[in-house]
């Protein structure tokens, strides 16, 4: 039975470690849903939260029809642990599958080119790639090569927070040391760290980040960048905590993804306390971690700022980051917060919690800029109904195929699945087929995309939206995109 919460008097969890086959088949028939191991709902619900749902219910529970409501609930519940399911079998197969492919695609550059891997296979002298080495490269960097930031995007250039933010999302998916040579030799900055922190609730290191600091702006106004690590292609717990819908109500703040919170730090039982005591016994949680590195840094340099960034899963743990810290009322650090940089975020928390956020960022002046490109169907999810309160908030950067960007307040096709949007999706990948043999001829040979790329757009011919979700677009989008160049002002929110 899934232990209870003492932080919130309001929380879904859902634990399929503990669901069976005859759980599955219960989902759609039991009365008492709350009641079993995988399913868990505090007392206070009471019988608004019960199943079915009775006639009477709470003002924040809107929905038409409880029959209607119910099922929707129910389906949707079936839904995230059928596939959280699936992902905890498939976890070992997974990670074999990426591992060798990583390892395959890292042998020409280990037996320097396909020649030298020719030769030393011939000779039996093929040396296996070295995993912590600093050529190393992650699936994502075999997706995308390119490690150098856009020379004439300058450091007074309106597009540059953006465009390094990109990069910096891109590199926290690399080893360390491919990381510290990417920042150090290839940027010209302060690599400040690599680092692995503890989930308590997986019991694993399940979050990574990297730190560092660009001394390139002025002489006296550093700016210290944040990047999470997002969903990894073969990693099945990234996965199930971005399937998950389970959520904990933060009094005052609203509802928030729970896997989000666990990945970022939460406590067991405890919820976000403003202190813990880490570190002793090896197990450091990545928001205490990364507030006492700001913390320091900044008070080593009054002028400098900072700003957080992630693709993907990294960036719903990079607005989640501010949340906290505005949680915690950590006035000093929010106001030296420069902004947040997500790209292809994941909805991290209900209508609520987006007021509570607009209404704070506007507060400390703290830019926060969302970039969605075309059919990327990570931003479309958890799904946002009247059954599933997971919902955007703040301006959404928005981005077709041909890198014009819209400012708008939902991406278009905000839920992805829809009938009437499957042919435009395919035409479009297609499209992205073709233009991928073209652009190196017309933006540059730095766009040029290599043969793993190449076999990523013809996948989505199958599944539209799958490449638009990699590495490839979003950075071209902050080099190649663009904006209106009038709208009307976003204080505090807006994108520049």
């Amino acid at each position: 039975m899934a232990s209870k919460e003492d932080f919130s008097e309001e929380y879904l969890q859902l634990n399929p470690k503990e669901v069976g086959f005859s759980d599955i088949l219960s989902i759609f028939s039991s009365r008492e849903l709350e009641k079993t191991d995988f399913f868990h709902t505090p007392e206070i619900y009471g019988e608004a939260n019960s199943f079915p749902a009775p006639k009477v219910y709470r003002k924040a529970d809107t929905f038409h029809a409880p029959e209607e409501y119910d099922f929707r609930r129910r389906w949707i519940v079936f839904v995230s642990l059928v596939a959280q399911i699936l992902l905890l079998q498939l976890k070992k197969p997974l990670a074999v599958l990426g591992s060798t492919l990583e390892l395959c695609l890292n042998y020409p550059s280990s037996n320097g080119g396909f020649i030298g891997l020719l030769w030393n296979f011939l000779t039996g002298k093929v040396v296996t790639p070295d995993r912590s080495a600093a050529t190393f490269r992650s699936i994502l960097a075999n997706l995308d090569t390119r490690v150098d930031l856009d020379g004439r995007i300058k450091a007074n250039d309106k597009r540059y927070d953006a465009a390094l933010s990109m990069m910096a999302a891109k590199l926290a998916y690399e080893n360390e040391a491919f990381s510290r040579t990417v920042v150090t030799d290839h940027w010209q900055m302060e690599f400040l760290g690599f680092f692995n922190f503890w989930n308590d609730y997986e019991e694993s290191y399940t979050t990574q980040a990297i730190i560092f600091e660009d001394k390139r702006t002025s002489a006296d106004s550093n700016l210290i960048e944040v990047a999470f690590r997002g969903t990894e292609p073969f990693n099945a717990d990234d996965w199930r905590t971005d399937f998950d819908i389970s959520w904990y109500d933060i009094k005052g703040v609203g509802k928030i993804h729970a896997g989000f919170m666990k990945a970022l730090g939460l406590q067991k039982r405890k919820g976000w306390p403003k202190t813990i005591e880490q570190g002793s016994d090896g197990k450091n949680y990545a928001y205490y971690t990364i507030r006492e590195i700001l913390r320091n840094r900044l008070k080593e340099n009054q002028n400098a700022k900072f700003m957080v960034t992630g693709h993907s899963l990294g960036g719903a743990l990079a607005i989640l980051f501010p949340a906290i810290l505005i949680l915690h009322e950590e006035n000093e650090l929010l106001e030296r917060m420069e902004g947040v940089y997500t790209f292809g975020q994941p909805r991290v928390g209900d209508e609520q919690f987006g007021e509570f956020m607009k209404d704070k960022l506007r507060f400390y002046d703290v830019k926060y800029c969302r970039y969605v490109y075309k059919n990327d169907m990570v931003p479309r999810v958890p799904f946002d109904d009247k059954t599933l309160m997971f919902k955007h908030f703040g301006p959404c950067l928005y981005f077709n195929s041909c890198y014009r960007g819209q400012i708008l307040e939902e991406e278009p096709n905000k839920n992805y699945f829809s009938l009437l949007s499957v042919m435009p999706k395919i035409l479009n990948a297609v499209y992205e087929l073709i233009r991928s043999f073209i652009i190196p001829f017309t933006r540059g040979m730095e766009y040029r995309e290599g043969l793993f790329q190449t076999m990523s757009r013809m996948a989505a011919l199958v599944v539209p939206g799958l490449s638009a979700h990699g590495p490839q677009d979003y950075v071209n989008v902050t080099r190649l995109g663009t904006l209106p160049s009038s709208h009307p002002p976003l204080k505090g929110l807006k994108p520049e």
